[in-house]
């Protein structure tokens, strides 16, 4: 997921970021910081490279079940 807040306060932008790190992290996924207020946030199980590419990552380590 991305998250853009480039249309918000500073105040309320670093609101939901300190909520999507914990939510990331609650997760065992990832956030990344794409520019000053663009968020990039991953599930642990996909990987990411810097050509844009995705790659899904071993299913035996996601924490939750798919059926």
């Amino acid at each position: 997921m991305i998250i853009n807040l480039s249309q918000m306060s500073d105040a309320d932008a670093r609101r939901l970021v300190d909520f999507a790190s914990g939510l990331s992290l609650g997760l065992y996924g990832r956030i990344e910081r794409v520019t000053s207020k663009v968020f990039l946030l991953s599930p642990e199980n996909v990987a990411l490279s810097g050509d844009g590419t995705v790659a899904q990552a071993d299913p035996e380590v996601t924490p939750f079940a798919q059926s």
